[in-house]
């Protein structure tokens, strides 16, 4: 089916931290779809004169974005949102690894994916890079979920043994057992793609991160992410695991696990040569800003991984973040730049490629992220409800960037009226 949607709608197809003129706008704006992919983007009068024949879907009142792009985000912490002051390490023992245990369960997890999905879909965000679960069966029944909402969904078994709860232990046999399965029956099918996800050096030895470059290595086109650099004590403590590594990084350095399809939550406290290395084998630091503000983990040192060429995205860290807005995520990474010393100012462009574009190139996926002709259709439909302070910018803005402006400091996943992923509705606000 050939649907023309008529929206004011803005995106990002260049990089706003390389190109001054990166975002792009339409006051009123066409964007042809057919079978899910964008054939054609213009002005709506141009467009519909092309088109004469095509059914008209009108969005106008509100902002068509693309669909948002979560690069970290943990599936068994839906339900532990909200676990305030308390440092990283405290906070994983007393709040998210008795709920992650609960994932033992399958029809538990089941529920819990259900939840996850459908908070994910519902604030806007099309895929999402997911840490998912100690247990292999709640994986799948979290694959399985996605696939049901349309969810694009990188993912996969999050492993370690030691320093956790003992039932959240594996064996490196094992490890790679369950993940070699789990690719077979996931990777590549539908929007589904894996994730080799080990959860941390702090619990992760030299054997499950060998097991998990095993893994790397036979499937090359999975993914690769995990933590790093996100608390002081967190670095003391894989220092004394790690004590022949030059640093954090290095730990997954010599496992093999750094490159391309790399992507590195937090990265507070890095070091130059660390930066350095990710920069040249193109890996990517998942910027988490309300939980690095939550856990007071420290401030995410933007400039220095601008300069030093390491590419960043945006992630919410639900549980240890706040919800699954990337609109909060991108106004929190604005008022964090601002108040730190040498810190990025971010404008609306920045904001919408952090949460659009950037992640689309941190996970190699080049079909999404912006509203490019051969593009899917995924995108979302900002309308406030009438009365609101959102809706009274929106109707008196004097222009698409500052109606953008507007939607990252006061939208909310409540003014996400309506999703597509790939051309199909996958949320419409109740």
């Amino acid at each position: 089916m050939t649907t023309l949607y008529r929206a004011t709608f803005l995106h990002t197809p260049e990089n706003p931290f390389t190109h001054v003129d990166a975002l792009r706008a339409e006051s009123d704006g066409g964007l042809l779809v057919e079978g899910g992919v964008i054939r054609a983007r213009g002005a709506f009068t141009d467009l519909s004169a092309a088109h004469p024949d095509a059914p008209v879907t009108d969005l106008r009142g509100g902002l068509l974005l693309p669909g948002f792009i979560d690069t970290h985000v943990h599936l068994p912490q839906v339900r532990v949102i909200g676990g305030l002051g308390l440092p990283l390490l405290d906070w994983l023992d007393q709040c998210a690894l008795p709920e992650e245990a609960r994932m033992a369960d399958v029809a538990y997890a089941r529920g819990v994916a259900r939840d996850f999905t459908r908070g994910l879909v519902g604030a806007g965000t099309t895929t999402a890079l997911v840490f998912g679960s100690h247990f292999a069966g709640a994986v799948d029944a979290f694959f399985e979920e996605a696939a049901l909402t349309g969810l694009r969904a990188v993912a996969g078994l999050v492993v370690s043994d030691r320093l956790l709860r003992d039932e959240l232990h594996t064996t490196p046999e094992r490890a790679y057992a369950e993940g070699k399965a789990l690719i077979e029956r996931w990777h590549g099918v539908g929007r589904a793609h894996y994730a080799v996800t080990p959860r941390f050096s702090l619990s992760a030895s030299e054997g499950i991160l060998d097991a998990c470059a095993a893994l790397m290595r036979e499937h090359p086109g999975v993914r690769f992410t995990s933590h790093i650099n996100e608390n002081t004590r967190e670095i003391e403590v894989v220092r004394e695991l790690f004590p022949g590594a030059r640093d954090y990084l290095d730990t997954y350095e010599r496992a093999g696990l750094i490159g391309r399809h790399s992507v590195l939550a937090h990265n507070v406290h890095p070091s130059d040569r660390e930066l350095g290395v990710m920069a040249a084998a193109r890996c990517t630091a998942a910027h988490c800003p309300c939980s690095n503000a939550a856990l007071g983990s420290g401030f995410f040192p933007l400039r220095r991984h601008l300069d030093a060429g390491v590419h960043v995205a945006l992630g919410s860290d639900v549980g240890g973040g706040t919800g699954f807005s990337l609109l909060k995520e991108g106004l929190q990474a604005h008022f964090m730049q601002n108040l730190m010393p040498g810190g990025v100012p971010l404008s609306p462009a920045h904001l919408l490629y952090l949460a659009t574009k950037a992640g689309a190139d941190a996970l190699d996926l080049p079909d999404v992220g912006a509203f490019e002709p051969g593009q899917q259709f995924d995108a979302l439909h900002l309308a406030p409800a009438p009365g609101t302070p959102l809706d009274a910018v929106f109707r008196h803005a004097a222009s698409p960037e500052r109606a953008l402006a507007a939607a990252f400091a006061t939208g909310t996943p409540g003014d996400v009226a309506r999703v597509w992923i790939g051309g199909d509705v996958a949320h419409t606000r109740a």
